[in-house]
């Protein structure tokens, strides 16, 4: 019956001990995840600036033709010699 007892005891004991290295483990997890919480923010942010950063100097590009082979054909006719027609 004493042994039973002691037993119980020594289990209720290792219960105690389990309880509060879980309540020290949440505790360090919810620090870790506060910490997480608050470098995703400061990504997002700095994700969110680069986008517009980003948009506003694709807005100060230039249209360009849709098609390429029409951009190589500006270009060459831009940079072809000018032929006079001479009689």
């Amino acid at each position: 019956m004493i042994s039973e007892f002691q037993e119980l005891s020594d289990k209720i004991d290792q219960l105690a001990e389990m309880s509060l290295a879980l309540r020290r483990e949440n505790a360090q997890l919810r620090q870790a995840n506060a910490a997480l919480v608050a470098d995703n923010m400061a990504c997002q942010r700095r994700l969110s600036e680069a986008h517009a950063r980003v948009s506003a100097l694709l807005e100060k590009i230039p249209a360009h033709p849709a098609n390429p082979a029409d951009a190589a054909t500006e270009g060459a006719a831009a940079t072809a010699p000018v032929q006079e027609d001479v009689q």
